[in-house]
């Protein structure tokens, strides 16, 4: 019979499972970062490049850098930021599928911005790896400059600096990542210092990359690309009045009303 001590640590152990080992960073193309553990990411199928339309210079600006991380050379930290819906985040993916299509060494890690702290912890699991890693931070904004300090220190000049085979790839709907107080920088001491301790952040980054709202002829092109791709016929005044109802013009929208007429004529997406 088993003695009491043993079947109360046998009963910990199902309510508290061991903690899963860590994925396998050579082996995957893409991971999530959550946690403080590295998972392999499920069904990593980015848009082909050549299906996102109307960011064709922040496409070929990014995917020169990436390619120059995958070859081991020097490479920028990255930040894309401005209008929602305009294609930061998928362009950051599909740059990475598009490098892995042509043989280079890189994956994609995701980050969750809840996770920040643990960068370190990441970065000292990826830097003996023989590979290079795009460390992906999604919709990235701080409430404050004092709140943005470690990631500023990871990104340069800290003691934990990021390792030379990562770089950072951040999206954000603020230029600045942090927003102005006016009222803040007004009653500063020196309004300049407050200016520049905003400002900090944004500065650490080598490659700084704009998205714009989109006009409607770059967004009928953005609905024909993806029409093509799938076969589909668009009609252009149809496709208007869906932005209008929407009160927006984006590449998400624009993928939005394809999905819904890909529903109406009884179709299925495959991406």
């Amino acid at each position: 019979m088993t003695d009491p001590i043993t079947r109360i640590a046998e009963a910990l152990e199902r309510l508290a499972p061991p903690r899963p080992e860590p994925a396998d960073p050579t082996a995957h193309p893409a991971y999530v970062w959550r946690g403080g553990l590295l998972t392999t990411a499920r069904e990593f199928a980015p848009l082909p490049l050549a299906m996102l339309r109307g960011v064709e210079r922040q496409r070929d600006t990014l995917l020169a850098n990436m390619e120059r991380l995958a070859a081991g050379h020097a490479a920028q930290d990255v930040l894309l930021w401005g209008a929602r819906g305009t294609g930061k985040s998928a362009l950051v993916k599909s740059a990475v599928a598009a490098v892995q299509a042509e043989g280079g060494a890189l994956a994609l890690v995701e980050a969750a911005t809840a996770d920040l702290e643990g960068l370190p912890d990441l970065f000292a699991l990826l830097a003996p790896v023989e590979r290079h890693f795009a460390v992906f931070i999604d919709d990235l904004g701080f409430d404050a400059a004092s709140d943005a300090r470690a990631l500023r220190s990871l990104l340069e000049g800290g003691a934990e600096a990021r390792p030379g085979n990562t770089r950072l790839f951040v999206t954000s709907n603020r230029r600045h990542l942090i927003p102005r107080d006016i009222a803040e920088q007004e009653s500063a001491i020196n309004p300049r210092d407050s200016i520049d301790d905003n400002l900090a952040l944004a500065d650490r980054f080598g490659l700084s990359l704009g998205f714009h709202a989109v006009d409607q002829d770059t967004y009928l092109a953005i609905i024909r690309g993806y029409a093509e791709a799938h076969g589909l016929t668009v009609e252009d005044a149809d496709a208007v009045q869906w932005a209008t109802r929407r009160g927006s013009r984006s590449g998400r929208v624009a993928w939005q009303y394809v999905v819904e007429l890909a529903g109406r004529t009884g179709k299925s997406l495959d991406i």
